[in-house]
């Protein structure tokens, strides 16, 4: 098989990956699945990304989007009565808007795929895109994104931590309670 076949391939696999799961997104009867499914995807229009030469990006959006679904999942397990949120629930407010909506917004967008002429390309090729789309993209904001992800990742295990049946002070089961400090009992603290 020629590569031209196999990219080819590989476009339409991915393509139809993302509409699938985008579709399982509404019709799953979970919070948890429905976060997971449109992390597929995401990662799957992420892949067409990397296919159509702009691996950055593609590989960005995977990134982000696998953080930001695992971090609404896990929000979804803590703080919804629905036990871990994997009850069933309609997912779809306004069913025939939403239909309606989604169906024009497919047919429009898709119709441009076969209505524009699109360049073969236009401009150069940069040598280094990758890095030159890196500082474009971030600049000297680079600090600030490797300090917010490290807050998130605090975030998440504090939460996993502060969730946990085993509490900070003992079993939650048996009303956990915050020690006295050494010397406490005496009245010298």
């Amino acid at each position: 098989m020629s590569d031209s076949l196999l990219v080819d391939a590989m476009f339409w696999l991915f393509a139809a990956g993302s509409v699938v799961t985008g579709y399982r997104v509404f019709r799953t009867d979970s919070m948890v699945r429905a976060a997971f499914f449109l992390l597929a995807s995401f990662a799957a229009v992420g892949g067409i990304l990397v296919l159509l030469g702009a691996e950055f990006l593609g590989m960005v959006l995977i990134l982000m989007m696998a953080g930001e679904m695992l971090i609404m999942a896990i929000v979804m397990v803590m703080y919804m009565m629905n036990p871990a949120g994997l009850n069933p629930m309609w997912m779809v407010h306004q069913h025939r808007v939403a239909v309606a909506v989604g169906v024009a917004s497919f047919l429009v967008l898709g119709s441009l795929a076969f209505l524009i002429d699109f360049p073969e390309r236009p401009n150069p090729r940069p040598e280094e895109a990758t890095a030159e789309l890196g500082v474009e993209l971030l600049g000297d904001s680079m600090l600030v994104f490797q300090s917010a992800g490290v807050a998130l990742l605090s975030a998440m295990i504090g939460a996993v931590v502060l969730t946990s049946r085993r509490g900070r002070y003992g079993d939650a089961e048996e009303g956990s309670e915050e020690p006295l400090l050494q010397g406490a009992e005496e009245g010298t603290v």
